[in-house]
């Protein structure tokens, strides 16, 4: 940098080559921003430039070939470089001048529906550039910088020098090197970005990303969380988002601009949708249905297709044990259509009996053939996945029957059952590998220095942080769009595991309450062996005042339904697919369907 001599005319002039310095933007430990005046056009630029000048002549080469190779890329969320080259050695990136978010961030913080749509649009710039081998490694906020469209920017793509980066953790234990390792900083940054954007104040009150970062784990011990006490409100699944991405283990923070892209995609299509989920899992249920035909779903169709007739009950036995044909013969039922030609004031059909009575032989023919076959566009994990899901349905099903009330209908129990799972089932099968993020997200990890394990997420939080959207409201969604009113919306969501649950107002809230209890036996069965006897007594309690349950009914219950006692359909567990039957008989193997422990005296 230089100064222009003194004269009585012109104010001190201080330069950079041929740029006159108008103000610094920011700087953090690595980079910095400036505003400058480029005489050549009479425009204002911002010059990015590494804070100190590369240790030599090759790595002053080897910048510029970076740098270089980062501006050729050509995408909306990435500025573009209008020049790289050096100055007495001291390279830079001039970029268009745009108001950066360090210049526009106000005292309240911005809303929260702005943030995640710039954070996206940075995300899928960030995206495009890893998975082109180019990182930033000192995302800041006068780093992000919105045009006269209010797209949103980055700059200062491949400006921090790796080797000053890496000497800044400890030992370079991390790898910051390796390209994957400098592309999940760049996440993480955002991450603490977005903190500061609506919390109104930096994460730990250090402007600077980079420095924040030595004081998380697992190079420091400092825990970053949005407060609750913040100008603006900000909504649950974004503050999941938010939280996640700068979770204090390193296991469950995004570990891609993609994936962190796609969880605000899906909070921000939710929420300019008024609440339902996001229009790409109705795209895909009317595309491919809900669930894939069971494993024999070819040989069902052509058995009912060789029937002359049949008595209802019968039929809908047989259509009971493949749930996509189930489900699909709710949705034909429930169309507005069909519910305004043949059971006007009559409300939703839920019962596969009745849904028979009203389509006919015929009908049930057309619906089991037009199934797609398992499973489906599935590879071998999702698919093995899915099964175990099925698995786990079926079985808080047949619990459901065992602790209805006397005079309860056992076929109304087990779809309202089974409808209680459809954001699950759904999930497994729409979305695979979301799926899995959500399950790992829920598994407790070892705790620190010998310490107790940390738990793992909720399901809905984990949820929201991966969709954006929590799994009961995507379940709400497609059942809403087969036709059910408000009243099946309400039975069909469980009753939060939060909320007391002391009476029953009408038969809906039993069908409800006795739905929740055995969905949540199911998923307390799925915990570590060693914790199973408590956990079931636990939900006992929590229902006994409602449904009259006891521990030791509740034990007996459940093991009944692991094995399928008294369900006609519990044979048919075998043909949920041929490929993954090795899997699921390792789970069960493992302890999912084994006999439960003994309850303690």
């Amino acid at each position: 940098m230089s100064a222009a001599a003194p004269s009585s005319s012109k104010p001190v002039v201080r330069t950079f080559g041929r740029f006159e310095l108008r103000h610094l933007l920011g700087r953090s430990a690595c980079t910095m921003a400036w505003t400058v005046l480029d005489p050549a056009c009479q425009q204002e630029r911002v010059l990015v430039l590494p804070r100190s000048q590369p240790s030599d002549a090759q790595g002053l080469e080897r910048w510029l070939q970076a740098a270089r190779k980062a501006a050729r890329l050509d995408h909306p969320g990435l500025a573009p470089a209008l020049e790289v080259d050096a100055h007495d050695r001291w390279p830079y990136v001039a970029y268009a001048r745009g108001r950066t978010l360090a210049e526009k961030l106000s005292r309240e913080g911005e809303p929260a529906v702005d943030v995640a749509r710039w954070m996206a649009q940075a995300l899928e710039g960030l995206a495009f550039a890893h998975e082109a081998g180019i990182a930033h490694r000192d995302l800041q906020l006068h780093l992000l910088a919105l045009t006269d469209t209010d797209q949103l920017q980055v700059m200062g793509l491949e400006v921090a020098i790796p080797e000053m980066v890496e000497a800044r953790l400890p030992g370079g234990a991390h790898g910051l090197q390796a390209q994957g390792a400098a592309a999940g900083r760049d996440v993480l940054s955002l991450g603490l970005l977005m903190h500061q954007l609506l919390a109104a104040e930096p994460a730990l009150g250090e402007a600077d990303t980079g420095r924040c970062i030595e004081r998380m784990p697992p190079a420091g011990r400092d825990i970053v969380r949005l407060p609750w006490a913040i100008p603006r409100p900000v909504p649950e699944a974004l503050r999941a988002i938010v939280n996640r991405a700068t979770d204090r283990q390193e296991r469950q923070r995004y570990h891609s601009a993609r994936t962190l892209a796609r969880a605000l995609h899906g909070w921000l299509d939710n929420a300019s949708q008024g609440g339902d989920a996001h229009d790409v899992l109705l795209e895909r249920v009317r595309q491919i249905g809900a669930l894939p035909a069971m494993r024999g779903g070819a040989v069902r169709a052509a058995r009912l297709a060789s029937l002359e007739s049949g008595h209802t009950s019968e039929l809908a036995e047989l259509a009971l044990k493949d749930l996509a044909l189930a489900f699909e013969l709710l949705r034909q039922v429930n169309t507005a259509q069909v519910r305004g030609a043949q059971v006007a004031g009559n409300g939703p059909v839920l019962t596969v009996r009745r849904a028979i009575a009203m389509i006919g032989l015929d009908g049930l023919r057309r619906a089991a053939q037009g199934l797609r076959a398992w499973p489906g566009p599935l590879n071998e994990s999702g698919e093995a996945e899915l099964a175990r899901c099925i698995l786990r349905v079926k079985r808080a099903a047949r619990l459901a029957q065992a602790l209805r009330p006397a005079g309860y209908d056992a076929e109304v129990v087990y779809l309202v059952t089974l409808m209680q799972n459809l954001g699950r089932l759904l999930v497994h099968y729409h979305f695979p590998d979301e799926a899995q993020q959500i399950h790992r997200l829920m598994q407790p990890a070892p705790g620190r220095d010998g310490g107790p394990d940390e738990p793992g997420m909720p399901e809905d939080v984990a949820a929201f942080a991966v969709l954006g959207v929590d799994i009961a409201s995507m379940g709400a969604a497609v059942a809403r769009h087969w036709g059910m009113d408000d009243a099946v919306l309400h039975m069909i969501r469980r009753v939060p595991v939060n909320t007391p649950v002391r009476h029953c107002d009408n038969d809906d809230d039993t069908l409800r309450t006795v739905a929740s209890a055995a969905n949540e036996a199911v998923d307390a069965m799925g915990l570590p062996a060693r914790q199973v006897p408590a956990a079931l007594d636990k939900v006992a309690q929590r229902y006994a005042r409602v449904l009259h349950l006891q521990p030791r009914e509740l034990h007996d219950a459940a093991q009944g339904a692991m094995r399928g006692e008294g369900d006609p359909l519990a044979g048919e567990e075998d043909e949920v697919g041929a490929g993954v039957q090795p899997v699921v008989q390792e789970a069960v193997v493992a302890g999912e369907a084994t006999e439960l422990p003994a309850t303690p005296a």
